[in-house]
């Protein structure tokens, strides 16, 4: 106690006021220590939490980087692909319709030079019949000043067959 007076404190205000002030103590411990860590404690884990969904944000994002990079080269390689395809289809339609439009105009042509020897042997038959008909006229002209009726008949008929036997197609080549 000698100390205690050595250094101005008496000692029975010293107990009180050292209980005092560990009654303090313990009630601020109660009452502000403990709702004040377990509050420092949650925003520390929210902050823990909020750097870890960072982190797993930033890996997240180079991954999407690289499926990004994948999709992409997946995509062109697709696309080429479809290009190439198209290529080829349009090629091949092309063979296929100028193989078409060249078997069409052939058919044409071929339809043409059919109906133009149709229409020339028309025209050949029609200058055969008209040739025979005016032979038949100028040898009637000419066979009735020599003959009689019945001789320019017989003569008629014979001459008229032999051109006929003969033909005027022959003699057309």
């Amino acid at each position: 106690m000698e100390i205690l007076s050595t250094l101005g404190l008496e000692g029975k205000v010293f107990i009180a006021q050292l209980i005092n002030f560990l009654v303090v103590v313990f009630i601020l411990k109660i009452i502000l220590y403990k709702p004040l860590r377990k509050m420092l404690n949650e925003r520390k884990n929210r902050i823990e939490k909020g750097l870890q969904d960072a982190a797993d944000a930033k890996i997240a994002l180079e991954n999407a980087g690289e499926e990004r990079k994948k999709i992409l080269a997946s995509a062109k390689s697709g696309a080429d692909e479809l290009t190439a395809l198209t290529k080829a289809s349009l090629e091949e339609i092309k063979i296929k319709l100028t193989q078409e439009a060249k078997n069409r105009s052939e058919q044409i042509l071929e339809d043409a030079k059919q109906k133009a020897a149709m229409e020339f042997e028309n025209m050949n038959r029609q200058i055969g019949k008209i040739s025979v008909d005016i032979s038949g006229k100028v040898m009637m002209h000419v066979f009735s000043s020599l003959f009689t009726d019945e001789e320019k008949n017989k003569i008629l008929a014979r001459a008229l067959d032999k051109i006929e036997k003969v033909g005027y197609e022959k003699k057309s080549n």
